[in-house]
């Protein structure tokens, strides 16, 4: 019987694995909540997340989440900054567009439903491109192509991690009386297991065109079939 509790509880073992992982999860989450206080930091701290995510799905799980939460922050900065001030700015003049639609009546309230579709859209692909930063190094403008090439490659995962991003949000903001249970959730552990979502499905996309051989580096892998974007995705760093 104890040889049996030893086995359930070595690190090797599945729950041993899993709890692992599931520590690593509740760390880069405490991580990024801290140094998302200053706002202008939540986009390099969900790029960092990512990297965390990313990193630990690559090595099976042998990490150290403070480590690796520093690195993917201070690497990822300016990109996970602009990218998110970028976003704040888009969603602030749609909400002014709404407004105005509300105001005005008639013929120009109907045109809330394209600011709608923008705003979406807008959301949709920022999702997606946090992974993307953390996976890759590049300029902003080819980031945004890289996220979009991966979107369009496999949308059902798009669907799938748009779902789970968006919908517990919902949830949590519309559930009033559980409210604090959802708080305590999202703060010990939920953005972190939506990166690790994320992550799991993504992976296997970013996977051709990372080498693994040079550790600690990133580098385009020749062999991968998408040649096109062998020719976007370089300078690639970081994972």
């Amino acid at each position: 019987m104890n040889l049996l509790i030893q086995g359930f509880l070595d690190n090797d073992s599945y729950f041993g694995r899993f709890m692992t992982k599931l520590g690593i999860i509740i760390v880069a989450n405490l991580m990024f909540i801290v140094f998302s206080l200053p706002a202008f930091t939540i986009g390099a701290g969900l790029v960092a997340l990512y990297h965390v995510m990313l990193k630990t799905l690559r090595s099976g799980g042998v990490v150290n989440p403070f480590r690796e939460f520093w690195e993917g922050f201070r690497s990822n900065f300016k990109q996970g900054t602009i990218a998110w001030l970028i976003l704040v700015v888009i969603l602030g003049f749609l909400s002014v567009d709404l407004q105005i639609c509300a105001q005005a009546g008639g013929i120009i309230a109907s045109f809330r439903f394209g600011i709608y579709v923008i705003g979406a859209v807008v959301i949709f692909l920022y999702l997606y491109l946090l992974p993307v930063i953390a996976a890759f190094q590049d300029t902003l403008p080819h980031l945004v192509k890289h996220a979009v090439y991966f979107l369009a490659k496999k949308p059902w995962k798009f669907v799938v991690i748009a779902f789970f991003d968006i919908f517990p949000l919902i949830l949590t903001y519309t559930d009033l009386k559980t409210l604090p249970l959802y708080a305590f959730l999202w703060v010990l552990c939920g953005f972190g297991l939506l990166a690790m979502l994320g992550s799991t499905l993504l992976l296997p996309e970013f996977a051709p065109f990372l080498d693994e051989a040079e550790e600690g580096t990133v580098v385009l892998d020749p062999g991968a079939d998408d040649a096109d974007m062998i020719d976007e995705l370089h300078e690639l760093d970081g994972l």
